[in-house]
């Protein structure tokens, strides 16, 4: 079984599927999608829709990202403006209204898990970024991760970046990391 990580979409379906494309799927491969689905490009609900598709075939794990939580707690002011900041009007504008994004997929946005640790803090899990990013872990695995985006993926002895600014960028590339059950890794690019 293979794994297969994909993170930071932010409505970009056309990337989305060309990155899929690359990919020869098999029944037990496993996909990890990492969060931030929404936001930014023209196709929020495209990609929701894709992403729910691809877990009738295959096993699909569905993390939640930085935006959704933020779509989640729009009813506090502070994380309605993060909203808007962060590209809502787009997802509004592919849902139809506001008012259609918990219409169409609310059971899916809430059903996002998080990452979390015993002694993790869930708005910690989908903000934090330098602090992580550059301290060292003690865990025995890799860590894979999105939110902050590079160039290219970013790798070091225990983590792996796969962000690199699809949806913020309109040349910027949508990444999947393809974890085989050998222990190499391949990387797929839109």
């Amino acid at each position: 079984m293979r794994y297969i990580a994909i993170t930071d979409i932010h409505g970009e379906l056309k990337k989305l599927d060309s990155v899929l494309s690359q990919i020869d799927t098999r029944p037990d491969d496993v996909f990890v999608f990492m969060g931030d689905y929404i936001d930014r490009g023209p196709d929020s609900r495209g990609v929701v829709d894709r992403i729910i598709a691809l877990g009738e075939t295959n096993k699909c794990i569905y993390l939640i990202g930085s935006h959704e939580y933020a779509l989640l707690h729009t009813n506090d002011e502070y994380y309605q403006f993060l909203f808007d900041n962060y590209g809502g009007s787009a997802t509004v504008r592919s849902y139809g209204s506001f008012e259609n994004i918990f219409k169409v997929h609310v059971d899916f946005y809430r059903r996002n898990q998080d990452y979390s640790q015993e002694e993790q803090d869930e708005v910690d899990l989908v903000y934090i970024r330098g602090k992580f990013i550059y301290s060292k872990h003690k865990l025995p695995q890799k860590i894979i991760f999105g939110h902050t985006e590079f160039d290219e993926p970013y790798i070091d002895e225990g983590k792996i970046c796969i962000d690199l600014g699809c949806g913020k960028y309109p040349d910027a590339h949508l990444c999947a990391l393809i974890l085989n059950e050998d222990g190499t890794r391949e990387f797929e690019y839109s």
